[in-house]
This record gives C-alpha cells, sequence and structure tokens, in this order.
C-alpha cells in the first residue's frame, strides 16, 4: 500500500498553495519544483552562498536549510514577490539603472537581503551594507553597483520620510602618517 506525502499549505508571494511533498524535501526544492518560482536559485546546498534566500515569515532565511514541512502555514516571499501587480519595486528597478548584476543569477537573493536590511536599518552607512550582504555571493562581482543601487534606494527613502542621512565615516589616520 503507497502511504500519502505529507500536504502542507502555506503562501508563496501572496498565493496560497497547497503542495504535496515527501517530509525531508528542502524548502528550495518545494518553491523550484512544486510551486516553479525559479529565481530561487541553489548555489552552495550549504547555506554559505546566499543564493537560496528568502523570507519565511517576513525574515530571510536560507532555503537549501530549511525543510519544505516546516513553511507549512506559513509565509514565503521571493523577489517575485516584492514586485507588485507585475512591476518591478523602487529597489529592483535601482538594481538594473546601476548594472547591479550581470549574469543576474544572484540578483534576486541580493535584492531580497538589501531589502530586509532596509527594513531593519533604512539608513544604513555603505560598510553596514557590505557587512549584510556579506553572507551572498555574486561571481560577476558586481558588488560597488549593488551597493549603489541600495545607498540610493535608502537616499530616496530617506527623502520620502524624511530621515536625516548618516554621519560620513570617519577618517583613520594610517600609521605613517605625520601628526600635524
Amino acid at each position: 500500500m503507497k502511504s500519502r506525502m505529507p500536504t502542507i499549505d502555506l503562501r508563496i508571494n501572496g498565493a496560497n498553495k497547497k503542495l504535496e511533498t515527501k517530509a525531508n524535501v528542502l524548502l528550495l526544492d518545494l518553491i523550484r519544483d512544486k510551486a516553479n518560482v525559479k529565481s530561487v536559485k541553489a548555489g552552495c546546498w550549504r547555506g554559505e552562498c546566499g543564493l537560496c534566500t528568502v523570507f519565511l515569515d517576513g525574515r530571510p532565511v536560507k532555503s537549501c536549510l530549511v525543510l519544505g514541512v516546516e513553511a507549512n502555514g506559513r509565509e514565503v516571499t521571493t523577489a517575485e514577490g516584492l514586485a507588485q501587480e507585475g512591476q518591478l519595486s523602487r529597489l529592483q528597478k535601482l538594481f538594473v539603472e546601476k548594472a547591479a548584476m550581470q549574469c543576474g543569477f544572484c540578483t534576486p537573493s541580493f535584492v531580497l537581503a538589501a531589502q530586509y536590511l532596509l527594513t531593519q536599518n533604512p539608513n544604513p552607512t555603505e560598510r553596514e551594507i557590505r557587512e549584510f550582504l556579506s553572507g551572498h555571493i555574486c561571481r560577476c562581482g558586481t558588488y560597488k553597483q549593488m551597493i549603489e543601487a541600495i545607498l540610493e534606494y535608502a537616499k530616496e527613502m530617506r527623502e520620502e520620510q524624511e530621515i536625516p542621512a548618516p554621519p560620513p565615516p570617519k577618517k583613520v589616520k594610517k600609521k605613517n602618517e605625520r601628526q600635524r
């Protein structure tokens, strides 16, 4: 007699889904193979590269480290979920405008990470952005453009909400600089 696969209920990008899955299937595979959302990528399968990042109940997780059944009754958001009515979000548009992608393979995970960072810290410095994105890998090396896009988006958010800009970074004196 065949045993039935568990069925889980979850919301993916605002749409309710009822998906059959084996208990050992990763959330990454569930999203890609059962829900047909392809922006979530597999890179390292160890949670080191960040390519599989999704929001689970609004918090970033590496979906290669989460079982699909753990998402039962929960909300999953991918980069597609940031685009309202099929239109790119302002942050996504800035990634395009600033050429913050070449091959585009890693872009969805960076956009999600940046979106989360800006919800936690709408006023990040370049250093804070670099530190926050350090768990994500881009082989094309468009980090500079990504940071520019994120800083521009933060600036636009500040202007809308009248939040002051972060203070400029302090200059660190080098050892061989003379005291004047």
